[in-house]
């Protein structure tokens, strides 16, 4: 039987499709197509988060509870797809804001914008000491996450990668160029650390309508042209132009 709304009659296919977008596992796609399309680490979602993670639990023991009870089959196989799309999503999203912290952990330490929009975790993983295998920790850490281990509350990636790599390089060379994020002693910036190319061309989806965007790319005269954004068709523009809408959420990389 079809579901009526609150005001008894059956949604249309617009609110059920509607409906559909806002659920959890719908937003996690979301922010995991996101995180994957932009240059730069975005904000940990962590309510989100949170609820997928009960959620997920909440699953588990329902399949272990009809694996044990002589269910259908075919119930249980449904069940278990869920449960394993759900841990896909959560496992990658996390996975790929791991990634970006690897490569970008000196630039994202100093930047306090970025340093915010990490979970706590995560923090912990930046600025704790511990294993010199970065891999290999962030691997523990982000399935530490989904299953709520506290092992990794004690590792501190950037004093180990900068004592790595004093130890098998930096100590080898002149003294003027043994700085971990200065090319030399007379370098005015942190020429040595990597940052996220903002300048990056990225696919995207807005959610309204948008007007007053500012081109960053092209050329210097069409700079000071206005860009205009229709909500459901998809732009192929650069990152720095809309990185404030993508913050705000009206706007979805894809």
């Amino acid at each position: 039987m079809a579901s009526s709304s609150m005001d008894g009659s059956i949604p249309t296919m617009d609110e059920f499709e509607a409906l559909l977008s806002t659920t959890d596992v719908e937003l996690l796609k979301r922010a995991w197509r996101s995180e994957k399309a932009s240059p730069e680490i975005l904000r940990y979602d962590t309510d989100l988060v949170s609820r997928l993670t009960e959620q997920i639990q909440l699953m588990e023991e329902t399949v272990e509870e009809k694996s044990t009870s002589g269910a259908d089959p075919l119930s249980l196989s449904l069940y278990q797809m869920d449960l394993d799309r759900t841990l896909f999503l959560l496992r990658s999203y996390l996975r790929v804001r791991i990634q970006k912290i690897e490569k970008y952990m000196f630039h994202i330490r100093k930047t306090d914008e970025l340093w915010n929009r990490l979970s706590k975790g995560e923090k912990d993983f930046t600025s704790r000491k511990g294993s010199s295998n970065l891999h290999a920790y962030a691997y523990r850490y982000y399935a530490s996450l989904v299953f709520e281990s506290n092992e990794f509350s004690c590792c501190r990636c950037i004093e180990d990668l900068k004592q790595h790599l004093e130890e098998s390089v930096l100590s080898k060379l002149p003294e003027n160029y043994q700085s971990v994020e200065k090319q030399s002693v007379i370098s005015e910036e942190d020429d040595m650390v990597p940052e996220p190319r903002l300048d990056t061309f990225v696919l995207c989806r807005s959610k309204e309508y948008l007007s007053g965007i500012q081109l960053e790319d092209g050329p210097v005269d069409d700079r000071s042209k206005l860009f205009e954004m229709e909500p459901g068709v998809l732009y192929f523009i650069c990152y720095k132009s809309i990185k404030p809408l993508v913050e705000s959420g009206k706007i979805d990389l894809l």
